[in-house]
């Protein structure tokens, strides 16, 4: 199991980052990214944190663990030089916080995310044709999501996939313990979302390309 978005109480999670590293491990997971909210309040502090725990938890666990950062209702207009005072800063996966039908992120966030520099663009069930084709072009991946309410446009992100063949990764967004999950579960999420089983490994291996981009041996 690899989960690339996922919160500490760096941010609005419930544990530690250590915490989070060793139930995921205890989970089954071999990488994840620890992915805090960030914005212009707190960038400068989280990443430095995230990156100094990382390092300490890839060194005492069997679990490799990927600093990172989720811009959160960051104004679509700043997400660009955003991302780069994130990437600057250290932060090795940068996720966006996509345009989602149960949270009110503004319109324009998935369109300004997947025209700058960053890795994932997350639970976007608002996702456009014309970003879908952009995604596709600029190699950046597109989540399905486990997280409750999030989860509710898994259906767009698939079937916009499976038309224009962007790269998806299935992520949790986990901010508490009950939501990490097994490899068992991810797959009935991603055949709930209408992915079909022989196309599971796809998703899979997306998120495995990107661990061995900082993990080369994974």
């Amino acid at each position: 199991m690899i989960d690339l978005h996922t919160h500490s109480l760096l941010s609005d999670g419930e544990l530690l980052p250590s915490e989070l590293a060793r139930r995921a491990e205890e989970k089954g997971y071999t990488a994840m990214a620890i992915t805090d909210h960030v914005d212009v309040s707190n960038f400068e502090s989280v990443i430095p944190s995230i990156i100094k725990v990382c390092r300490a938890i890839n060194n005492s666990m069997r679990i490799r663990v990927i600093p990172g950062c989720e811009i959160t209702h960051v104004p679509p207009d700043d997400i660009k030089e955003f991302a780069r005072l994130c990437r600057n800063l250290g932060a090795k996966i940068i996720v966006v916080h996509g345009e989602t039908p149960v949270e009110p992120v503004k319109d324009g966030t998935n369109h300004t995310a997947i025209i700058s520099d960053v890795d994932i663009l997350a639970h976007p069930g608002l996702l456009s044709v014309e970003d879908a084709e952009i995604a596709a072009n600029r190699n950046i991946a597109i989540e399905i999501s486990a997280r409750q309410g999030h989860c509710l446009g898994n259906g767009n992100v698939v079937k916009l996939w499976m038309k224009y063949n962007f790269p998806v990764v299935f992520n949790t967004d986990s901010h508490s313990p009950e939501n990490l999950v097994n490899d068992s579960f991810a797959r009935k999420v991603l055949l709930c979302a209408g992915v079909e089983e022989t196309k599971l490994e796809i998703v899979f291996n997306t998120s495995r390309d990107i661990v061995r981009k900082f993990f080369p041996e994974f």
